[in-house]
């Protein structure tokens, strides 16, 4: 009988002990940390949503073992929002990317990215459902941590994206990946460039 390399490397002993370990540590995970977490439970349907998985009528803790099973970047989320830093859960969780969230950024819920590698959030606040995408640097201008963006709720970002300063970033806004964002954006439009400009507004 034929074995696929990847079916053979399923049922070895290792591969079994690590996937039952991780499914004990995320069941402690749910009932400490998600249960009750409103914050957490947005990330999870929002990016439940976002990256289009299939059987959406799983109960919430199964939704949550998914995400941590097989998208690493949502498990690097949920460490940062858990302030859990230690490397034997990056390890099995595979979340070791250079990103990283300044502890006083207060972000909403419903957070998603996508391969967040070479990414610097500094932020005063991010409102709901804030999309990233990696090479993203959000921060201070003069070295000023009062001269911080605030960005508001349903906003999208491209990959290698600069947004500096004491700005504001409206609501319902995209921003195209390369833009560098050093002006106020209103909400509902569309921004691309460098200097970033409106390029196209959308209906409210």
């Amino acid at each position: 009988m034929y074995f696929s390399r990847y079916s053979m490397s399923i049922m070895s002993p290792i591969f079994l002990l690590r996937h039952s370990l991780k499914k004990l540590v995320l069941y402690f995970f749910f009932k400490k940390y998600v249960k009750s977490n409103e914050i957490i439970i947005s990330d999870i349907n929002r990016t439940y949503e976002v990256r289009g998985c299939h059987a959406m009528n799983l109960s919430t803790k199964k939704k949550f073992e998914h995400l941590m099973i097989y998208y690493p970047a949502f498990a690097f989320i949920f460490f940062w929002r858990t302030k859990k830093k230690r490397a034997y859960l990056n390890k099995l969780f595979k979340t070791g990317y250079e990103c990283k969230i300044f502890g006083s950024t207060k972000i909403s819920g419903g957070l998603v990215c996508f391969h967040p590698f070479s990414t610097v959030i500094n932020a005063k606040r991010i409102g709901e459902n804030f999309e990233f995408r990696n090479g993203l640097t959000i921060g201070n201008k003069f070295n000023d941590n009062n001269l911080l963006p605030v960005i508001g709720n349903n906003v999208t970002v491209g990959a290698n994206v600069c947004i500096i300063g004491d700005i504001v970033i409206g609501n319902n806004v995209i921003i195209g990946a390369g833009s560098v964002v050093v002006k106020s954006v209103p909400s509902n439009s569309v921004v691309a460039g460098n200097p970033a400009r409106v390029i196209r507004s959308i209906e409210s």
